[in-house]
């Protein structure tokens, strides 16, 4: 079986990791910053045809060692980010908690 070579890199300007295998672009992952320090991901995609690379997963283990490595915390927004987090107690200290909180209070204001 031929090696491939897999890379991801941070694309600042325009807001994405991409992930290259044998230096073709195959996905993304698309995020937002806030403040300087607050990783909104809303968005990840794999082109068809590279399933079993585990291409997903590589991209999103990167980004979000990379946001550790800044000092930064994650609001997943992406369900597959968010799916990811979820398997992987090692990344849930990376979400941004007050915020998620409110995010995800779907109690809204009490009725009289």
């Amino acid at each position: 079986m031929p090696t491939v070579k897999i890379e991801v890199r941070d694309e600042p300007d325009p807001g994405r990791y991409v992930i290259e295998v044998d230096g073709k672009g195959v996905g993304f992952t698309d995020y937002h910053v806030r403040g300087g320090h607050i990783y909104f991901f809303v968005h990840t995609e794999i082109k068809t045809g590279f399933e079993g690379l585990e291409l997903g997963s590589k991209l999103i283990r990167h980004a979000l060692d990379d946001v550790r490595s800044r000092g930064a915390t994650v609001i997943p927004l992406c369900p597959f980010v968010r799916g990811f987090i979820e398997r992987h107690s090692e990344y849930q200290d990376l979400i941004e908690q007050p915020m998620w909180d409110r995010i995800n209070d779907r109690s809204g204001p009490e009725q009289g």
